[in-house]
């Protein structure tokens, strides 16, 4: 017997089989045969065919829009989802990942047409992805775009069963005569529209300050007097923005939407901003949700990073004409989001100051 021999990998008494590596074939078909139903409550008439091709088909009118834009933009829920696996539950993690990207498409003047999703799992559990999807169609619904197609993938050996995470991809179109931003000018006001709660970013350093260095559980209450938990709190679902500002055009001329995630308002806004403008933001114009108080208590967080991190309660904001401030204000509360008269467009040099 040659060294090779001696030392070469040993064969297995049976012959190895996908699902003996860790990838369960009939469980991600029965996981998908329970989210067809979800999929299909987000089709609008410009969807060609079903599930089960190779790709999601759509039929885009040209003659819809003149001189037509498509935008498109990806995203995922980030460690939030680390709270969704540790609390288990999991039917809201898919109204953000709907939010984080049609809310970035919509930034630019888009109508979001349709949607994507990427799901990795450590272990398809079916009713895990049901749940999921179950919230990325509703996402879909409210954000008024189709969910065409999608992938699951099962990362055995990487990922712990319950662990994931969830990816989207959006598409939407504009009228080149409509992109934003355009026209942003000294005068004009800062419009804030409302975020509950974290949405999606800043959750490493919340589940570290919470969780970690304070010992928080997610069964107690958020706070103290609180009535609901502090999974409860952190697993609150995004708002998604885009129906309201589609609608805020027919109402009054915006020159910017600033769609607020990682970077918080200074990072964010500024992306706006033409490059002799800055905007002054009075942090006394909205009311903070607790939930920051609660992070930058536990974490001894100084103040500059949480304005750096976190939305601080603005989840979008809209630049508009001072003259449009009170109409702006009307039609966003008649969409249903709280918002309020934040600030206002100054000469500088593109950036973004927070005053008491």
């Amino acid at each position: 017997m040659t060294d090779r021999e001696e030392t070469g990998p040993s064969r297995p008494s049976d012959p190895l089989t996908y699902a003996a590596s860790g990838v369960d074939i009939e469980a991600g078909e029965d996981a998908v045969e329970r989210i067809k139903a979800h999929v299909r409550s987000t089709f609008r008439p410009e969807v060609i065919g079903d599930l089960g091709g190779f790709g999601g088909l759509f039929a885009f009118e040209p003659g819809r829009i003149k001189d037509p834009l498509l935008v498109s933009g990806t995203d995922g829920v980030g460690t939030k989802s680390v709270i969704a696996h540790l609390a288990g539950r999991y039917d809201t993690i898919g109204i953000d990942v709907v939010a984080m990207s049609v809310d970035d498409i919509a930034a630019q003047g888009a109508e979001p047409l349709f949607f994507l999703d990427y799901i990795s799992v450590g272990k398809v559990v079916p009713d895990m992805v049901d749940s999921i999807v179950s919230g990325v169609a509703a996402g879909c619904r409210k954000a008024g775009c189709a969910l065409i197609g999608g992938e699951m993938s099962e990362h055995a050996g990487l990922m712990q069963e319950g662990e994931f995470d969830l990816v989207g991809f959006a598409v939407g179109v504009v009228s080149r005569a409509a992109l934003l931003p355009a026209g942003v000018r000294v005068g004009d006001r800062v419009i804030g529209i409302a975020s509950p709660g974290l949405r999606c970013n800043g959750y490493s350093l919340a589940r570290r300050a919470l969780l970690d260095v304070a010992g928080r559980s997610l069964d107690e209450p958020a706070w103290p007097g609180a009535h609901h938990s502090l999974a409860d709190e952190l697993l609150r679902p995004s708002e998604i923005y885009a129906p309201a500002l589609l609608s805020l055009r027919a109402h009054v001329g915006v020159h910017a939407y600033a769609h607020i995630t990682g970077g918080g308002l200074p990072g964010n806004l500024n992306r706006v901003l033409p490059a002799h403008c800055d905007a002054v933001l009075r942090r006394s114009s909205w009311e903070e949700p607790r939930i920051f108080a609660e992070v930058q208590a536990a974490g001894a967080v100084a103040p500059d990073e949480m304005e750096r991190v976190f939305n601080l309660g603005v989840g979008m904001c809209a630049v508009v004409d001072p003259t449009d401030a009170h109409a702006a204000l009307d039609a966003l509360r008649a969409s249903g989001h709280e918002c309020w008269d934040i600030g206002v467009v100054v000469e500088g040099g593109g950036r973004v100051h927070l005053e008491a």
